[in-house]
């Protein structure tokens, strides 16, 4: 067997060899179950010694490509494709466990995008997301702190890191919220992958499956999917123009006993409206009277555009009532997958180690770019931005379904946020809506999805606004105008 070999290159005689073998495995070359030579016969014909041609036939047969039999030699092993696994045609086919799976919710999202992809058009516009125009984020610049990140801080910014999250961007996150009126340490601050994962450990600490939740109706319908999957007992309480009803709120406090609260106070979602100030101060009374944490979920409260800031429920707080959410990914990007709590006293401590069996650790080099990214002033500049250009989006999708939908529309314009919450006229209904729409080109949330009670939200719909340039949100209306009149 002639292998081409070079003496004076740095990579090993051996590794040489094996390389040549390998690729005419990989391509054929070599046929499966043919011998290769003797090992002393390789070696003898090539000029090297026995052991050299030995390693190249184990590193082959480490990796599969070869094996041995006594006393007979070397041969190559036939190739070993995956197998291909269909589904079953009979549903009994499959195993009895995955027949009886608990039914779970799949989230509000998978049914709309389900019905997009049947209609397959091009030119399709979509207010169903919950997130903000990623064309805005400045992702070369944040191209540039990543490769600075990396060039400081070498293999340190790929090691897990500590569990509670990058020192200096906690200590970052603290200057942030002193600026908003919340003053914190950051040794309580918890850095998690999202605000998603922080309620997911905060539930997973404070309730046991059975357990009671308190939230508003509508809420957040992520929020919902997983109380639902944790198969807590979840209890609504009233929205109106000033947030969550907390008149309402001690008859379910006496009644149910729950173990959270569970309340978005700033640009709700999904209505846009924000608890005012003597609801959020009785909220805490409250919740001091009845012995019941406050999971404050304050996910745009950076995104004001016109009215007066309210102070957070954690601000409030005399110690240990509230934990406070937010996060990075709906101003930057949802896949840094970035977010943070604040809590003190001894449920800090709990969070951190659910949160090390959760994940171990967020991203530690992800947290060491934002926190540059942050330190410069690039997030407040950013900020400032978009919400000049929300703003802009906001009055732009409010002015077209004027001229397109006014015809016994409900809507309470938001002062901040993501998103339009629109009553449809009469007895119509968004899910029969839905399929209508995107055969027009244009999807929304249907107002079902959230609430505990899917009938409750039939005339309900969620635009966000902000996705979108004024261009397309006006053909967007438009459509769904057309969607209406068909409905």
């Amino acid at each position: 067997m002639r292998i081409p070999i070079d003496r004076n290159s740095p990579t090993p005689l051996y590794e040489q060899i094996e390389k040549h073998l390998r690729q005419g495995i990989l391509n054929g070359s070599l046929a499966p179950e043919a011998r290769l030579p003797a090992s002393r016969q390789l070696a003898s014909d090539l000029g090297v010694n026995r052991i050299t041609v030995e390693n190249a036939y184990a590193a082959l047969e480490a990796d599969g490509l070869v094996y041995s039999r006594v006393g007979s030699g070397t041969y190559i092993l036939p190739p070993n494709p995956l197998p291909k696994i269909s589904r079953p045609g009979d549903e009994t086919a499959w195993p009895l466990w995955q027949r009886n799976l608990p039914e779970r919710s799949l989230g509000a999202r998978a049914a709309v995008e389900e019905l997009r992809l049947t209609a397959g058009r091009a030119d399709h516009i979509s207010f169903a997301g919950g997130i903000s125009d990623s064309n805005l984020f400045p992702a070369e610049d944040f191209r540039k702190v990543l490769q600075a990140v990396m060039r400081r801080d070498g293999i340190a910014a790929l090691e897990y890191g500590d569990r509670r999250g990058y020192a200096p961007l906690r200590e970052t996150i603290a200057h942030i919220l002193a600026s908003q009126g919340l003053q914190t340490s950051p040794e309580n601050v918890l850095i998690t992958a999202g605000s998603q994962q922080a309620l997911a450990l905060v539930s997973q600490l404070l309730l046991e499956p059975g357990d009671t939740i308190l939230v508003e109706s509508p809420t957040y319908s992520g929020a919902l999917d997983l109380f639902r999957a944790l198969n807590f007992r979840i209890i609504g309480v009233p929205v109106d123009g000033q947030g969550m009803c907390v008149d309402l709120l001690e008859k379910q406090l006496q009644q149910h006993h729950p173990k959270l609260v569970y309340t978005i106070p700033n640009f709700h979602n999904p209505t846009g409206t924000c608890l005012s100030g003597a609801r959020r101060r009785e909220l805490i009374v409250l919740s001091d009277r009845y012995n019941v944490p406050i999971f404050e979920d304050d996910f745009v409260g950076d995104l004001r555009y016109e009215g007066r800031a309210q102070p957070a429920l954690k601000a409030l707080d005399p110690g240990g009532r509230v934990i406070h959410v937010s996060t990075f990914s709906k101003m930057l990007m949802p896949g840094l997958r970035v977010g943070f709590l604040v809590a003190d006293g001894p449920v800090y401590d709990g969070l951190v180690k659910f949160k090390r069996v959760n994940d171990l650790a967020t991203s530690s080099l992800i947290q060491r770019a934002l926190h540059d990214y942050v330190t410069v002033g690039r997030y407040q500049a950013h900020l400032r931005r978009s919400t000049h250009i929300f703003r802009k989006r906001r009055d732009a999708m409010l002015a077209a379904i004027q001229r397109h939908l006014s015809g016994g529309i409900d809507i309470d314009p938001p002062q901040g946020g993501l998103f339009i919450w629109l009553k449809l006229p009469g007895n119509l209904s968004a899910d029969d809506l839905l399929p209508r729409a995107i055969r027009e080109g244009v999807d929304f949330m249907p107002g079902g999805n959230f609430f505990l009670d899917g009938g409750d939200g039939a005339g309900w719909l969620r635009l966000n606004f902000v996705v979108h340039e004024e261009g397309w949100a006006e053909e967007g209306i438009r459509r769904l105008a057309r969607a209406v009149a068909r409905l």
